[in-house]
C-alpha cells in the first residue's frame, strides 16, 4: 500500500478543494469539528471530545452509531485539527498483511503522529484486533475505530479498555435539512452552480425519509438534482419518486434486528397494539424472516399471556404454521392478526414465575422422592414394593378432589394472577383448597 493516504491539506495547510467527481456526501464532509452537525452531546463547547482534540492529548477513540451520523467526518476533522498523519483502512477489505505494513510504517515515522482510522472495526476478527494492541499501547499509532455495532459485543475487551468510547445518534431531521440547504447553495463543494431551488418543507421531508442518515440524504439530493435540467426547481413530484424507492435501515441478524424485535416483544407485553404493529411493519419492510417473528409470538403467548387467555398459544402456533404454507406477502396479515391478539390479550406471567420457582426449589433443596402411592405399579417387583398402594382415584371424589397430597412436602409454586381467564382459575383453586382442607379435618 502507499506510504501515506492522500493528504487532507494543501501546501499552506488549507483544505484541498474537493473534486467534482466525488459524491456530494464526500465533498460536503465537515472540515473541522465545529462544522459537524448534530451530536451536541459529544461536541458541545466544553465537552470531553473537543477538549481532548484541542489539547491533542487523546489516546485511541471508538465511535459507534448508525450509518451517516458523522463517524468518519469526526475522524477526519480530528486529523486536520491535530495535523496528524491520517491513514484510513476498511476492515472489510483489509487483511493482516496490510495492517502489518501500516503499523511498520508508523514505527519508522514516530514524528508523523500517525492517526489510524479503521472503518467498520467490528469486521476485524480477534487476531486482527489483537495485532493492534502493542502499537496502541506504545502510542505508535492512535486508533480511531468506527462501527455501527455495539463495541461491547464486537471489540476485544483489551482494545476496548484502551479506548475512549463515544456513541453517535441519528441526526435530527432539522439538522439534516440544514446541511441539504447548504449543499444546494454551496458553489464550491455543493450543487450551487446548478441553481436549483427547493423550499424548506421539501428538504425537511427528504431528511425525514432518510432516517437520520446524512450521507444517504446528501446522496438522495444529488440523484434528484442530477435528474433535473439545470435551474429547474425541485418539486414534491421528485420527492415522491424517491419515497417510493425508500429502503428502511434494518441489519438482519445484527444490532437493528435485536433492538427492533426487543421493542416488538416489549410492546406486546405492555399491551400497546399500535407500537407492536409499528415494529412488526418495520421488521417486515426490512426483510425480516416472518417465521422468526412468529416464533417470538409463540413464546409471548406462554411467557406473557399464559392462562389469562389460553387461546393465545394455539392462535400463535397457528400463525407460525400459516407463515410456512402461505408465505409472504399474505403471511403479513396472519402476523398482524396474531400480534394484535397478543397485544390486546390480558396478561399473566404466572407460568413463567411458577416454572422459575420450581427450578429454584429443585436447585436449593433436596430432591423429593415420588410418594409410594403415586409410583408406577406395573410389574411384580413394583407391586411387591408397595407402589401405588393408597392412591385415591380422583374421579371417585366430588369435583375430582380426593384430598391426597402429590408431594411428600407440599409446595406453593403457582400463584394465579387475577387477569382474564386466570381469575376463574384462582377462584377454582381456592374452592379446591377448601374442599381439601375439609377432607383433612374429616379424616383427622
Amino acid at each position: 500500500m502507499p506510504d501515506d493516504q492522500p493528504n487532507l491539506f494543501g501546501a499552506d495547510d488549507t483544505p484541498v478543494r474537493p473534486s467534482a467527481a466525488q459524491p456530494l456526501a464526500a465533498r460536503m464532509r465537515p472540515r473541522s469539528l465545529v462544522e459537524v452537525v448534530g451530536q451536541e452531546h459529544l461536541l458541545a463547547p466544553g465537552s470531553l471530545l473537543p477538549r481532548l482534540v484541542a489539547q491533542n492529548r487523546f489516546g485511541s477513540l471508538i465511535f459507534y452509531g448508525p450509518p451517516g451520523t458523522g463517524k468518519t467526518s469526526i475522524a477526519e476533522a480530528i486529523a486536520r485539527e491535530t495535523k496528524s498523519r491520517f491513514v484510513r483502512i476498511n476492515a472489510v477489505m483489509s487483511g493482516v498483511a496490510e495492517l502489518r505494513d501500516v503499523l511498520a510504517t508508523a514505527r519508522r515515522r514516530p514524528e508523523a503522529a500517525t492517526l489510524l482510522f479503521i472503518d467498520e472495526l467490528h469486521r476485524f476478527n480477534k487476531s486482527q484486533q489483537d495485532l493492534l494492541l502493542p502499537d496502541v499501547e506504545e502510542g505508535v499509532v492512535r486508533l480511531i475505530g468506527a462501527t455501527t455495532h455495539n463495541p461491547g459485543f464486537y471489540v476485544n475487551p483489551p482494545l476496548l479498555s484502551r479506548s475512549h468510547l463515544f456513541r453517535l445518534e441519528p441526526l435530527a431531521p432539522a439538522a439534516v435539512a440544514a446541511v441539504l440547504r447548504r449543499a444546494l447553495t454551496d458553489t464550491v463543494r455543493g450543487l450551487g452552480v446548478r441553481r436549483h431551488a427547493a423550499n424548506d418543507q421539501l428538504l425537511l421531508a427528504l431528511a425525514v425519509l432518510c432516517d437520520g442518515d446524512l450521507r444517504r440524504a446528501l446522496n438522495a439530493l444529488e440523484v434528484i438534482v442530477l435528474s433535473l435540467p439545470e435551474g429547474a426547481p425541485i418539486t414534491p413530484h421528485e420527492l415522491e419518486i424517491f419515497a417510493r424507492e425508500r429502503r428502511i435501515r434494518y441489519d438482519a441478524d445484527e444490532d437493528e434486528h435485536y433492538d427492533t424485535i426487543s421493542a416488538f416483544i416489549k410492546s406486546c407485553r405492555g399491551s400497546d397494539p399500535d407500537a407492536a404493529m409499528y415494529w412488526l411493519a418495520k421488521m417486515l419492510a426490512g426483510g425480516e424472516d416472518p417465521r422468526f417473528v412468529a416464533r417470538r409470538l409463540v413464546i409471548l403467548a406462554s411467557e406473557d399471556v399464559g392462562l389469562a387467555d389460553p387461546l393465545a398459544l394455539p392462535l400463535a402456533v397457528a400463525a407460525h404454521h400459516a407463515c410456512d404454507f402461505i408465505g409472504l406477502p399474505e403471511a403479513e396479515l396472519t402476523l398482524a392478526h396474531a400480534t394484535l391478539y397478543i397485544a390486546c390479550a390480558p396478561k399473566s406471567n404466572s407460568a413463567t414465575l411458577a416454572l422459575g420457582e420450581a427450578h429454584r426449589v429443585l436447585k436449593e433443596s433436596p430432591v423429593q422422592p415420588v410418594p409410594l402411592a403415586l409410583r408406577d405399579k406395573s410389574g411384580a417387583a413394583s407391586k411387591q414394593a408397595g407402589h401405588g398402594q393408597g392412591y385415591r382415584y380422583s374421579h371417585d371424589y366430588p369435583e375430582n378432589i380426593s384430598g391426597q397430597n402429590y408431594l411428600a412436602q407440599p409446595l406453593a409454586l403457582y400463584t394465579p394472577k387475577l387477569a382474564g381467564h386466570e381469575a376463574k382459575i384462582a377462584e377454582r383453586l381456592a374452592r379446591w383448597r377448601e374442599l381439601k382442607a375439609g377432607m383433612g379435618r374429616a379424616q383427622g
